[in-house]
C-alpha cells in the first residue's frame, strides 16, 4: 500500500460546540444528516481520544471499524485523520471500514489495543435518510464505562478545537500497511481482514466437526438482514461448515439495509418467519445491523425468547468446549430480562448479578472474573470471550446445545421448562412517541412508586385476575466491582409469586422517544401443557394492568405498540 516520505502538518482547527452530544447506552446516536454537519462528528471524536485515552493519548493505536451503512466511510476517513492529528501512532482498520462489533471487541482485545471507535447505529435503520452512530470502546474491548461516556458529554459542550490532518489520504480499500510522517513522527495505518481474526476465535471455542457432522442432517437459515453478518456468515457456515450458499439469506452489506430495519425480531425478520412457519428448516437466526444481536427460531419458527435462549445457554454451557476448559462462573442479566437465568444459576449453585440495561455494566463483572454469560432480552447474548454481545456467537453456541442434546429447538424448551418453571414475557416498544408522552408517562410511574401505599396494594385486570404488590421501585444499581451507582434505571413494580411490570424510555434511539414495557409472569406447574400455551395469551392480563397503571394509551394516543417481542 501507499507510503511514501511525504511529511504530513496538524491543524488546529476551532469549532463550537453542539447540543445533545450524550453518548447513550451503546454510543451517540443520531440522524445521519445530523453527523454530516461541518465539525459535528469531529467535535464527538476529539472528546473521544481525550475522555478515553487522556494522557495515553499520544503513541496510542487504535481501532476502527463499522458495520457498513451509510456515512460509514467518511466517518472512517476522519477518524483516521483526527487520530493522525492527535499524535495517536496506528490504526488498525477493517476493509471498507467494516468490522462486526463482537470482531472489533476481540481485536481490541487480541492485539492489546488502546481502545477503537465503533461505527454503528446497531439495530437502527440506514440510508440518508437514516441513523448513524459512534461509540467508543475501551482496551478491555468493551464500551467505555459512564465515567468515560459522562466525559465525553462534558467535554463536547466546552470544545473549542480540533486536531486534524486534513489532507492526509489513506486507501481502505486494499488489505495492508500505510506509513507516514505526521509532524515529525510516524504514522501507520493497517487494513486488515474483515472476518478472519473473529472465524479462527470462533474455531477455538466451538468444536466445528461436531456441528458441522450435525448440519448435514439438518435444514438451517441465517439471515444476516444486509448487515455486517454477511461475510461471516458466509466464511462460517458455507466455507467452514459446508451448507449451501442458499442457506444464508440477505448477506450483501447494503449501506441502507435494503430499506429494511435491521433489527432482528418478530416483527422486522417477518420474512423469515414465514419461510420457518413452512415447515421446511429445522433452525433459523437472524442478526442486525452491526452483528451483536441475534433471535433462535426452531421448526416452523418456534420463537425462543432472548430470555429463554439466555436461560437455556447457562444450563448448557458444557457442550462447548470453550467452558469445559474455563469452567463456568456466574450469570448476570439486564434488569428487564426475565428471571429464567436466575432460575438456572440457583439451580447450579452460581451467582446471577442484575445490571441495568446496557452491555458496558458487564465488563467489570467479567473483567473481575465473576461471569461467564450475560444477556439482555433485547437480543444480545454473550460471554467472557469478548466485551460485547454476540450473535454469531449465540447462533453457534445453539448448534452446540443442538448437537449436544440431539433435540430439536422446541424439545430443549419444553424439557428446560419441566426442569425450572416458564417465565412468560413480552416486550411492547411504543417508538417515536413524542418525548413530553414519555416523560409525563414516568413521571405519573414516579408518583406511584413514590406513594407509601402502593406497596400491598392489589391490581386487578379486566379479566379479573389479581396482582399483590410487592416492590414499586426506580432500579439503581451499585456496581459491585467499583462502587458506581446508577440511578434510574427502569421503573419496577413486582409482584408477589414473580411477576414484574418494567418502564423504561429508551437511550437508542435517535429521535422522539421509546417506550419499553416488559411483562413478565412465572408459572411452575406438575402438568406440562401450562408451558405450551402462547404468551401473549398467557399475560393479557398483565398486560392490561400495564397500561392501566402507565395511563399509556391516554397519554401517547397509541393502541398498539410498533412491536411486540
Amino acid at each position: 500500500m501507499s507510503g511514501g516520505t511525504t511529511s504530513y502538518t496538524v491543524e488546529t482547527v476551532k469549532t463550537s460546540p453542539f447540543d445533545g452530544q450524550k453518548p447513550g447506552t451503546s454510543g451517540l446516536r443520531k440522524a445521519v444528516t445530523v453527523f454530516q454537519q461541518a465539525h459535528y462528528t469531529e467535535n464527538f471524536v476529539q472528546a473521544g481520544l481525550w475522555a478515553g485515552l487522556g494522557d495515553k493519548l499520544k503513541g496510542s493505536v487504535l481501532l476502527v471499524g463499522g458495520d457498513g451503512r451509510f456515512f460509514c466511510e467518511e466517518a472512517a476517513h476522519l477518524i483516521i485523520r483526527i487520530a493522525a492529528g492527535n499524535g495517536v501512532s496506528k490504526i488498525v482498520i477493517g476493509k471498507k471500514a467494516i468490522l462486526s462489533t463482537p470482531a472489533c471487541s476481540h481485536i481490541i482485545r487480541k492485539y492489546k489495543l488502546s481502545g477503537g471507535f465503533l461505527l454503528t447505529a446497531s439495530h437502527n435503520p440506514g440510508g440518508p435518510d437514516g441513523d448513524f452512530g459512534i461509540k467508543y470502546n475501551t482496551d478491555n474491548g468493551g464500551p467505555a464505562p459512564e465515567g468515560v461516556t459522562n466525559k465525553i458529554y462534558e467535554l463536547t459542550k466546552t470544545i473549542k478545537e480540533y486536531k486534524i490532518v486534513s489532507n492526509l489520504k489513506v486507501d481502505i480499500g486494499q488489505l495492508g500497511t500505510s506509513k507516514f510522517t505526521v509532524g515529525g513522527e510516524p504514522f501507520v495505518v493497517e487494513v486488515i481482514d474483515n472476518t478472519a481474526d473473529y472465524v479462527e476465535f470462533m474455531k477455538q471455542i466451538f468444536d466445528f466437526p461436531a456441528i458441522k457432522t450435525f448440519l448435514q442432517t439438518k435444514r438451517v437459515l441465517l439471515n444476516a438482514m444486509n448487515g455486517v453478518t454477511g461475510p461471516y456468515l458466509r466464511k462460517i457456515f458455507v466455507e467452514e461448515m459446508g451448507l449451501p450458499s442458499d442457506s444464508c439469506l440477505n448477506c450483501e452489506i447494503l449501506p441502507d439495509f435494503g430499506g429494511k430495519h435491521p433489527d432482528p425480531n418478530l416483527t422486522y425478520a417477518k420474512d423469515l418467519v414465514d419461510i420457518m412457519k413452512a415447515g421446511q428448516h429445522d433452525f433459523a437466526a437472524a442478526f442486525d445491523g452491526d452483528g451483536d444481536r441475534n433471535m433462535i427460531l426452531g421448526h416452523r419458527a418456534f420463537f425462543v425468547t432472548p430470555c429463554d435462549s439466555l436461560a437455556v445457554l447457562a444450563a448448557n454451557l458444557e457442550s462447548i468446549p470453550y467452558f469445559r476448559q474455563n469452567g463456568v462462573k456466574g450469570f448476570a442479566r439486564s434488569m428487564p430480562t426475565s428471571e429464567a437465568v436466575d432460575k438456572v444459576a440457583q439451580r447450579l449453585g452460581k451467582d446471577c448479578y442484575q445490571t441495568p440495561t446496557g452491555w458496558k455494566f458487564f465488563g467489570n463483572l467479567m473483567d473481575a472474573d465473576k461471569i461467564s454469560l450475560c444477556g439482555e432480552e433485547s437480543f444480545g447474548t454473550g460471554s467472557t470471550h469478548i466485551r460485547e454481545k454476540d450473535g454469531v456467537w449465540a447462533a453457534l453456541a445453539w448448534l452446540s446445545v443442538l448437537a449436544s442434546t440431539k433435540k430439536t429447538v422446541q424439545d430443549v424448551l419444553l424439557d428446560h421448562w419441566n426442569i425450572y418453571g416458564r417465565n412468560f414475557f413480552t416486550r411492547y416498544d411504543y417508538e417515536n412517541v413524542s418525548s413530553e408522552a414519555g416523560e409525563k408517562l414516568i413521571a405519573g410511574l414516579e408518583a406511584f412508586i413514590k406513594n407509601p401505599n402502593s406497596k400491598g396494594t392489589t391490581l386487578t385486570a379486566p379479566t379479573g385476575q389479581k396482582y399483590k404488590v410487592a416492590v414499586a421501585d426506580n432500579f439503581e444499581y451499585t456496581d459491585p466491582i467499583d462502587g458506581s451507582v446508577s440511578k434510574n434505571q427502569g421503573i419496577r413494580i413486582l409482584f408477589e409469586g414473580g411477576s414484574r411490570l418494567i418502564f423504561r424510555l429508551s437511550g437508542t434511539g435517535s429521535s422522539g422517544a421509546t417506550i419499553r414495557v416488559y411483562v413478565e409472569e412465572y408459572v411452575k406447574s406438575d402438568n406440562p401443557s401450562a408451558y405450551e400455551q402462547d404468551a401473549q395469551a398467557a399475560l393479557g392480563p398483565l398486560v392490561a394492568i400495564a397500561l392501566q397503571v402507565s395511563k399509556l394509551r391516554e397519554l401517547t394516543g397509541r393502541d398498539q405498540p410498533t412491536v411486540i417481542t
